[in-house]
Formats: C-alpha cells, structure tokens, sequence
C-alpha cells in the first residue's frame, strides 16, 4: 500500500531525519513510533510519556526522564499527531503503521523492550508502595495500568532473560502488589469488590498462566510445594486462566502433571473447558477434551454448558467439536429456559444455527420459560438471515405468541425491523393483525414507535384493520399522535378507516394526547380536519386546552388560542378553567418571596387549592413505561409526596399516554 500511493520513499526520508537529530532525540523519537506502533491499544498522552521517560531496571521512577507531548511530537518530524477527541496519540496514517511492521529491523527487540519497562515501573518503589485497599488515585502513575494489563502480552511475544527476571521479581510480593487488582478488576467483572485477603490469592503462576509465558509457569512448577489446583479469589486454578486466554502450550503443560484437576470449577460453576468453549480456543478444547475426567457437559451456576457459550458467542470450530461427543446435550438449556439454539439465534449466529438443526435431537421450536422461541428472538433482533433459516423448517410455528401473547411478527414490527416484518409476512399461517394479551397489533407497536416503514408495509395488508383499538381502547392513530410521530400520523390519516378523534376509555382523543404531550406538529395536521373536534373533552372534563396549559407547552397553547371555536375558559369537572392552573403556577412563582415559611404541607387540610409555595403541587407529568403487558405510571411529586415504586424495564417495546391516575 505505501509503495503504491508513493509513501515509501517519502516515510524512510523522514525516519533517517529522526535517526539523523542524534543523542537523546533521535532515541526518543524513534521509540515513541516503536511504543505507538506495537502498543496493544492505543496509548493515552501521559502513558506514553511516562513509558518513554522509565529506566529498564531502576528501582525509582524520575520525573525528570519523562518528555513533554511537545517534544516528543518535534522528535518524530510529523510522523505523530495527538487525536484531541481520545486524548491518544497515533500515527499521522494508517500507511505508515503498515511500512513501520514491514520493516522489523527499524527497532530493536521491540516486545522484550516493552515488557522490560512495563516490569522495571511495575516493579519501581513509587508503585510497590500504592495500597490496593483503598484503590488508589492513579493519576501521578498514569503508566500503571497499562503495564498492569499488557506486560504479560509482550512479554510472551519475546519472553527475554531479563524481563523474566524482572517478572519473578514482581511475583515475590504479588499477593500486595496493585496490578493485581487491576488485573482483575479488568478480566473478571464481579472481582472488583474483593477484599485485601481475597486478592492475595492470585499468585504469579496464576498470573503467568493467564498471560501464557511457558518459560515462567514451567519453572514455577519445578518448585517444590508449588500447588497447581490452588485456586484464586475467583475460584480460578492457573489451568482455567490458561484454557480462558487459549494458551496452548501453557495448558499441555499443566495437563501433563499427574495431580492437575482438569474439571475443577471457579466460583461461578465454569470449569476450563467451559472457559475455552465460551472464547472459541479450538484447540484447548480438544485438549481438555481427550481428557476421561473431564465432564463436556457441566453447566454453570446458570445452567449454561459450554456447547451454550459457544453457540451464544458464534464459535462453529467449538460448536462442532463438542457436538462431536455422544455426552453432549446439543438442547440443554439454562436455568432460563434458553437453548444453545435459542442463543445463536439471538445473537445472529446463522452458521451456529445451521449446525444445530442440523441435529435430530434439536427442537427449533423450543420455548424459554417466557414462551419465547429461537424465531421469536431473531425476529424481535431483526436478524433476516436467522429468521429465514428457522422459517426453512416445518416444525416451527411462525406465528408462536409469548407468554404475553407477542408473536415474531408483534415483536419485529415494534422494532421497526421491515426485513424481518416482510419475511413474515410472506408466510400465510402468520395473522398480520394478531394483538397481544392487551390488545395491542403489530401496526399499534409499529404506530407508537414511528415505524414509518413497517406501518406502510403492514396497511398494504388487507387483513390489518388500521383502526383497531386495544383493551383501553387506544388505536394505532392515537398512539402514533400521543408520541408526537408526525409521518405516522399522515399515514394513517390518509386512510379512510381511521377516526382521527377517536377516544381512548377515558376520553382522551388523539389531539387531546399530541396536546397534552406538546406535540405542535401532530396538533397543527388534526386541526385541519373537519372532523376533528378541538374543544373535546376527556371524562373528567379536561380539554386539548387545559393539557396544553396545565403541562406549560406554549406552542400549543398558542395554536388552540388562534382558534375561532378555541373556548379558553372552558371549565373541567371541578370547574376550573385553563386560566386557572397558570395562574397558580404564575401566583406560586411570583410570591415565594413573601410565601409563611413555617408553613408545612402534610400539615395543610387543602393542599390541591392551597396558594403557598410550599404547598403548591406542580402540573403532573405521565411518564409511560412498559414491562410485559402492564402498563407502569411515574408522575412527578412534590418534594414532600413520595412517587410509587418503578421497577427497571430493560426492554420497553411501546410508549404511549397512558389512562390519568386521577
């Protein structure tokens, strides 16, 4: 690539100025493009001063070593540029990295050099004397975690005499040592929070075995009392880092010791093969495998096997190895109910999905215990190819509802995935306008969302009834004009089967909803309908009006005022008139000044009519939420009303106005 677009020469011109500045700058603009182009990821600013200003092999760290950005950005003759938006620094384009690793004899003894300065700063007296516990404020080391995570990555590439001299003296105190925490807190998610003791734990071996340095853990294990099962603070032995990180070398090692355990779990139930299925290490596999004492077919504490980990992640290699063993469940599932199948499907894993329904011993179809079937997943995730691969099989019901009655169709056009929604629709034992246990049809999720897309796919249909209302009576229309989805709402309006003021069970109209959220595009299309009516109230005798007031959206206000029909003092059913809830939330803003600040509110017998700030209860705000088929309201409280419990919702498909709370 360099030599085509004329690069070459142009590059080994600016690297013999470099060499040519001679003493210091030459050696520091040469190993920042060393650091820059062999680092593991790209390098922060300070991190790469700092790593340019260690001494290999001393035991205190010199500030006066370490070179500004600026100096070193003139040492490299415009080859390095800093990336202000990462605060990195990289190469000025990807051609010279591709000629800097076409030309190895540039540097000398790069990884070894690496891994000898990740070691000499991991092992200076500055870092040796940070404590783990608390974990410390990294920022006068800002090198530290670099060389925590990725010596071992440099050192195995060019494991030098030296750097292994420099490793077993880390290991001597590596119990206290912060890399270790680091270390950990970056390959295990849930070690964070462990205690001093739990850390000491993790030894070098476990150490070297997790960075794969064959020379390290073989002389380890000619130490007398070395114990190879010993496990760390996440039940972890040095065989499942090894089989995790897919060291080979490191694993036939370990495995060829008489008293190894080669099935022994961690704390969360995965033992090594389950390790190397879930990463895909193909080899160690086949290793751990061979072995009579190892179970292919131990679950975790979830129930996952390691044929589910390697399926969920897409490892064919893994997949059918394991599928290669008679003891193997090619359909176990987890403590969810979710099969091998059922997570390759979701996570698009098409080649996984071929494999197994490959197998007579595979159900397709096979629900989680929330009904949800492999084909259910691919369609919610709009992954076409897996959908068309499960479609391929007669011994899948397209058209199979979840617990909550939501089928692959109601699921992909929620989520506006149209590949998936036309795939689907292509079957004729699919029901288009199929609703879920609230009611709601694919073209009411596909509304409320703004599925533009799907909504004109699915009113091509002509089974799908466009108005259809679910059990609270609110239609594809009112849901798309309440969420303020204007080419939705042109959609639908362009039929003639769509009531465009149709209410919901409480009154509520789709202007009524569009004002009430401040929707001014939506309210500005319904008010040039003739059918349309502005002043309509809800049951409790709210209007478009009052919403627009009492929820402070001007904009709309303004275009209801400009109304001949508009009625501004209209009342509701307590016989208060739009006027009235500005003028409280106005007399409430304006007299906090002089408001009685004894006042207390639980202690006012009015607090609804009550003019005092403190006593003042703001405009209520419906936040709606979905979870399965119930619908959860969060309405702002004043500071002496505590709001009801809302539980997380991981996956809200639907949001729409929901009924008041009134």
């Amino acid at each position: 690539m360099t030599d085509s677009l004329g690069l070459e020469g142009a590059y080994g011109e600016t690297l013999s100025r470099i060499k040519g500045q001679g003493g210091e700058r030459s050696r520091l603009g040469m190993a920042a493009l060393m650091w820059i182009s062999h680092s593991e990821r790209p390098l922060k600013v300070d991190e790469l001063c700092h790593a340019l200003g260690v001494e290999i092999g001393s035991a205190d760290l010199d500030g006066d070593n370490v070179p500004s950005i600026g100096t070193l950005l003139a040492c490299c003759q415009g080859l390095v540029t800093v990336d202000d938006e990462a605060s990195t620094v990289r190469l000025i384009h990807f051609t010279l990295q591709e000629y800097l690793l076409a030309h190895p004899d540039l540097f000398c003894r790069v990884h070894s050099t690496m891994a000898e300065t990740c070691l000499s700063y991991l092992n200076s007296r500055q870092v040796k004397a940070l404590s783990t516990i608390p974990f410390p404020d990294l920022q006068d080391t800002p090198f530290l975690k670099y060389s925590s995570l990725y010596w071992g990555m440099h050192a195995r590439r060019d494991p030098s005499d030296y750097a292994k001299q420099l490793a077993l003296m880390l290991f001597d105190d590596y119990s206290n040592h912060i890399s270790t925490r680091i270390l950990l807190n970056a390959v295990k998610s849930r070690s964070f929070h462990l205690g001093f003791d739990e850390l000491s734990r993790f030894s070098g071996l476990h150490c070297a075995s997790f960075f794969g340095i064959v020379e390290v853990v073989a002389g380890f294990l000619e130490v007398e009392g070395c114990d190879i099962n010993q496990t760390d603070c996440t039940g972890s032995t040095p065989l499942g880092w090894a089989s995790l990180n897919g060291h080979e070398e490191v694993v036939k090692i370990l495995l060829g010791r008489s008293n190894v355990n080669p099935d022994k779990p961690d704390i969360y139930g995965q033992t090594p093969l389950w390790c190397a299925a879930e990463n895909g290490h193909e080899g160690v596999v086949k290793m751990l495998l061979g072995r009579s004492d190892v179970n292919p077919d131990q679950p975790d504490e979830d129930g996952r096997t390691p044929l589910w980990c390697a399926a969920g992640n897409g490892h064919g290699g893994a997949v059918k190895i394991l599928l290669g063993r008679n003891d193997v469940n090619p359909d176990k599932p987890d403590i969810y109910g979710q099969t091998p199948l059922w997570c390759a499907a979701e996570n698009r894993h098409e080649g996984v999905v071929e494999i197994l329904l490959g197998r007579s011993n595979v159900n397709p179809d096979k629900p989680d215990i929330y009904g949800q079937t492999p084909l259910w997943c691919a369609a919610e995730n709009g992954h076409k190819g897996v959908v068309k691969i499960l479609l391929g099989r007669s011994d899948v019901n397209p058209d199979q509802p979840d617990d909550d009655g939501r089928t692959p169709l109601w699921c992909a056009a929620g989520n506006g995935h149209g590949g998936a929604v036309k795939i689907l629709l292509g079957r004729d034992d699919v029901n288009p306008d199929k609703p879920d246990i609230c009611g709601r049809t694919p073209l009411g999720c596909a509304a409320s969302r703004g599925h533009e897309e799907v909504v004109e796919v699915l009113l091509g249909r002509g089974n799908v009834n466009p108005d259809k209302p679910d059990k609270y009576g609110r239609t594809p229309f009112w849901c798309a004009a309440g969420n303020g989805h204007e080419g939705v709402a042109k959609i639908l309006l362009g039929r003639q089967d769509v009531d465009p003021d149709k209410p919901a069970e409480h009154g509520q109209s789709p202007l009524w909803c569009a004002a009430s959220n401040g929707h001014e595009a939506v309210v500005k299309i319904l008010l040039r309908r003739d059918d349309v009516n502005p002043e309509k109230p809800d049951k409790y005798g709210r209007t478009p009006l009052r919403c627009a007031s009492e929820n402070g959206h001007e904009g709309v206000v303004k275009i209801l005022l400009g109304r001949d029909d508009a009625n501004p003092d209209k009342p509701n059913m307590h016989s208060q008139p739009p006027s009235w809830y500005a003028a409280q939330s106005s007399d409430a803003t304006d007299n906090a000044a002089t408001a009685p600040s004894a006042c207390h509110s639980h202690h006012c017998i009015r607090p609804r009519r009550c003019r005092s700030p403190q006593h003042f209860r703001p405009p209520i705000t419906y936040v709606p939420f979905l979870q399965g088929p119930r619908w959860l309201h969060k309405r702002t409280y004043p500071h002496h009303r505590l709001p009801p419990l809302i539980p997380s919702l991981p996956h809200p498909l639907i949001s729409c106005l929901p009924p008041p709370l009134d």
